[in-house]
């Protein structure tokens, strides 16, 4: 469970937007990495935007391994609000005009850590990130990142289809350290790979 005013938020979401699944994922990593290792949030909304022509909109940064495309995502500071998280988020990487259509999925990971790597005062089987993903509809806009920072390379849409196929191939991503993500690419490559497969087995179980 989440802290009462999240878990709240959550109610208060489903409400509006249908209730999500909602997944506890055990991810057996060598160490931390980007985003699980960064202070400054508790989790992260997955933005799946449904372009006009029915794809979703993925992205490849600079710093990637080749064809390495992902959904988009963005962080949630402490004391944030999901939804306002999402609209912020949609509009710094996307610069789109949207429309919330449902809430798809709340992820909770629980990270097997070696011995010794648990941060103080956090419960071993607590989870250790968490991710809230919605279905958008883009409306209008120049699709363009405002936010230089996320050093976003390249936009690619992808039929619903397609989500089984990038998640296997980060799954397959090497083992090399990257200074970026500060972590090997395999174990980041396991945890971005798991909100592929549950917004694939949402949007193709039910009526979207």
């Amino acid at each position: 469970m989440l802290p009462p005013a999240i878990e709240q938020e959550i109610t208060e979401l489903s409400q509006r937007f249908g209730t999500p699944v909602r997944r506890t994922v055990l991810i057996a990593n060598e160490g931390l990495f980007d985003p699980l290792g960064k202070p400054d949030r508790y989790g992260e909304v997955c933005m799946v935007v449904r372009r006009t022509n029915g794809k979703l909109l993925t992205a490849r940064k600079t710093f990637y391994p080749d064809n390495a495309y992902r959904l988009l995502t963005g962080g949630i500071s402490h004391g944030e609000p999901i939804f306002d998280a999402l609209l912020r988020e949609t509009e710094e990487e996307t610069g789109l005009e949207v429309e919330v259509r449902r809430f798809l999925a709340v992820i909770d990971y629980r990270l097997e850590r070696p011995a010794g790597k648990t941060p103080p005062n956090r419960p071993k089987n607590a989870p250790s990130f968490h991710t809230f993903a919605f279905l958008l509809d883009e409306l209008g806009g120049t699709l363009a990142c405002y936010d230089p920072d996320e050093r976003v390379e390249d936009f690619r849409d992808v039929a619903v289809a397609e989500l089984p196929v990038l998640a296997g191939h980060l799954r397959q991503l090497g083992q090399d350290f990257n200074p970026d993500i500060h972590g090997r690419w395999r174990d980041w490559g396991r945890f971005r790979a798991v909100i592929h497969d549950v917004v694939h087995e949402t949007l193709t179980s039910e009526p979207s």
